[in-house]
């Protein structure tokens, strides 16, 4: 806040939400829609029962039909949020394979990053033994940043390791 002179502690952008995504289409077509396992993995990541989204309508060039599960996805704000960002610099990130640091580019244009990961394994809840097949996961982290240099700034403070 003394770096840009602002004058009001409201004008301090801030953390308002985090996102965890899973795309489980092909998975259902190719295990006869039983993803559990799926929400369970989502589940013990972020501590709390994720939504199962579904398609709005069909589309035939994907084989796609209506109300189908697509997605599953979890919102965290409050304290298991400041406890999930926590986890995932001190603990997740050392744990990725050839992990060279986050690329800063990643930003949407309103101070929203976006973290994609190929395996869940990364996450210390999650056992190696006990995985029947890997999925990948994306992590968004929506700030109030207006500015992408502010957004930066911010997750900077909070301890992510952005590329040089």
């Amino acid at each position: 806040m003394s770096e840009k002179e602002a004058k009001n502690i409201m004008a301090k952008p801030k953390v308002t939400k985090v996102t965890i995504n899973v795309g489980i289409g092909t998975y259902v077509k190719a295990h006869n829609k039983d993803f559990s396992n799926i929400v369970e993995n989502i589940m013990a990541i972020s501590g709390q029962k994720p939504i199962v989204t579904k398609a709005k309508k069909a589309v035939s060039n994907f084989k796609l039909r209506e109300k189908e599960p697509t997605g599953i996805k979890v919102t965290l704000r409050g304290e298991r949020m400041e406890d999930f960002i926590t986890k995932l610099v001190n603990i997740v990130f050392p744990r990725v394979r050839d992990f060279r640091g986050l690329s800063p580019k990643a930003f949407d244009g309103n101070g929203n990053y976006s973290i994609g990961f190929r395996e869940h394994t990364v996450f210390p809840e999650i056992s190696p033994d006990d995985v029947m097949k890997l999925h990948g996961l994306q992590v968004n982290i929506i700030t109030s940043a207006i500015t992408d240099e502010e957004g930066l700034e911010l997750l900077k403070t909070l301890g992510f390791p952005f590329k040089k």
